[in-house]
C-alpha cells in the first residue's frame, strides 16, 4: 500500500518462478519481477558501454570497408585506438595513417574534430580510392602499383597483382564497370567509389 507518499510493502515473498526452478522472482503486492532478467539486462547494458561504438571507436575496418573489425587487431595513433579486421590492414595503415584517416573519415569517428591537429589539409588524396581487384579495399600512394595503357593503377596487395596479371583486359573491364579507376575516361561514375579530389 502507499502511505504518506511512501511505498510500503505489505507482502514480500521470494518464491520459485512457475516457468523454472532456477529463476527467482520478487512478488510485491502481486507484481512479479524476474530477478534473473533484471540482472541480465544490467549485464547487457554494461557491456554496451565497452563496445567500439559506445567508446567512439570504429566498428568497420577503414581499409577493408566491408569488414567488421576484430578487437584483437588494434593500432594506436595520436592517442586514439583504431580497430582493424586483420594484420594485413594494420601493415597498410602503418605506412600512411593520415592518408587512411582522410580517405575513410566517415568510418573513423575517433578522429572527428582533429583534422587541423593532424594536418589533414596537407594530405592529398588520389582520385582512385579502391583496388581494382578487391573493390572494397582502400589503396594509398604506398600501395603496390601496376601499369596499364600507360597509366598507374594502385592495388591492395601482391596477390591482387597476380590476379590482375591472369587477364589484365578482363580485370580492367570489370574495374571500370565498378567505377574504381577514375584515371581512365571509360570509367563508370559510381557514387562513393572514388576520392573527392580538389580541382587545381
Amino acid at each position: 500500500m502507499i502511505d504518506s507518499g511512501q511505498l510500503t510493502w505489505s507482502e514480500v515473498n521470494y518464491h520459485k518462478y512457475e516457468g523454472g526452478e532456477d529463476s527467482t522472482c520478487l512478488n510485491i503486492e502481486g507484481l512479479q519481477f524476474d530477478a534473473m532478467k533484471m540482472i541480465m539486462s544490467f549485464i547487457v547494458g554494461s557491456a554496451f558501454l565497452f563496445t567500439p561504438f559506445a567508446m567512439g571507436e570504429n566498428k568497420i575496418c577503414p581499409i577493408m570497408v566491408d569488414d567488421e573489425v576484430d578487437e584483437e587487431e588494434v593500432v594506436e595513433f595520436e592517442g586514439k585506438k583504431v580497430l582493424m579486421c586483420c594484420g594485413g590492414c594494420i601493415k597498410a595503415w602503418n605506412k600512411n595513417p593520415k592518408y587512411y584517416i582522410k580517405a575513410s573519415a566517415a568510418l573513423l569517428p575517433q578522429f572527428k574534430g582533429m583534422e587541423k591537429e593532424l594536418g589533414l589539409d596537407k594530405v592529398k588524396l588520389m582520385e582512385q580510392k579502391f583496388c581494382p581487384i578487391y573493390n572494397d579495399r582502400v589503396v594509398a600512394p604506398e600501395s603496390p602499383v601496376i601499369e596499364y595503357k600507360g597509366k598507374k593503377i594502385h592495388v591492395y596487395s601482391k596477390g591482387a597483382i597476380r590476379r590482375w596479371n591472369r587477364d589484365p583486359d578482363a580485370a580492367f573491364a570489370k574495374a571500370v564497370a565498378a567505377g574504381v579507376l577514375p584515371q581512365f575516361q571509360d570509367n563508370k561514375k559510381v557514387e562513393g567509389m572514388t576520392n573527392p579530389v580538389e580541382k587545381k
